[in-house]
């Protein structure tokens, strides 16, 4: 069955002002908690990192494209926007990353569904927007991206392009019809990204990128978090073994406590 959150309905305020990401899930979890529901699909980047013992994550799919999207009609990428050009983004995550690398352009808020976004663009409210390339690929939009942005210039969101199948704990039987689905690699990426954002209590309150990669065996995990302004950043990137990529999510995480990332965190809480 098809249920639309609060996530969905309220296109007014911001996610950090509304409740985060986890409005998104909580209504279906609530589903399965009633037993209205046996499973439930989640973009994994909006699964709260402390899931309650009530659930699990029965399988983590293939990754799609993890990448941040550059949607244009006007600018070829984001270099080629003059001074004062705007730049619409849901994420403090985008926005701290895109004022770092080009501070003359102006940043605003941008909600709504896919459609609503860039019928905004398309109306001429932005100069370009910034999605997640995944969620224009898997809805047959591909071709309104101009280009991407690579991770050097954006680093994605903690599971960003990974999608998630949630069920009961209790589900012994779910949970071994689902098993064939889950692709290891992708969860083994994911689980480091997330441990990172559990451990420094991300949420979209918090300007914080996770994203990791499996090359020649090994997990290479890169890190960033910073003011929305794009000031003070700091990152951290760690490689070892995909058996590890737990114990990697919390050394990040530490590396960039070590760089001043509670101070961060406790001025985004103090001006929330």
């Amino acid at each position: 069955m098809g249920l639309t959150t609060r996530g969905d309905q309220i296109l007014d305020r911001s996610l950090a002002k509304v409740g985060g990401k986890g409005l998104f899930v909580k209504e279906l979890e609530q589903a399965l908690l009633d037993n209205r529901a046996d499973l439930a699909v989640h973009s994994m980047k909006d699964v709260p990192a402390d899931l309650s013992d009530e659930f699990t994550l029965a399988a983590t799919l293939k990754r799609e494209d993890p990448r941040d999207a550059f949607v244009s009609s006007s600018y070829a990428d984001l270099a080629a926007m003059p001074a004062g050009a705007v730049v619409g983004t849901s994420s403090l995550r985008r926005e701290a990353q895109i004022r770092k690398r080009y501070p003359h352009l102006k940043i605003e808020p941008l909600r709504g569904n896919l459609d609503t976004r860039l019928r905004k663009l398309d109306a001429g409210d932005y100069g370009a927007i910034v999605l997640a390339a995944a969620g224009l690929k898997r809805l047959g939009m591909a071709e309104r991206i101009r280009g991407v942005l690579t991770p050097t210039e954006s680093l994605p969101a903690a599971g960003q392009g990974a999608l998630a199948i949630e069920t009961l704990a209790g589900r012994a039987d779910l949970i071994a019809w689902l098993a064939p689905l889950n692709h290891a690699e992708t969860q083994a990426c994911v689980r480091a990204e997330r441990a990172v954002s559990r451990e420094l209590g991300g949420s979209c309150t918090v300007p914080l990128a996770a994203y990791a990669v499996v090359e020649a065996g090994q997990l290479r995990l890169r890190t960033c978090i910073a003011s929305p302004d794009g000031s003070g950043m700091l990152e951290a990137e760690l490689q070892g073994p995909v058996a590890d990529a737990e114990a990697l999510g919390l050394s990040a995480a530490e590396q960039l406590r070590k760089g001043g990332a509670d101070k961060i965190i406790a001025a985004l809480k103090a001006a929330a």
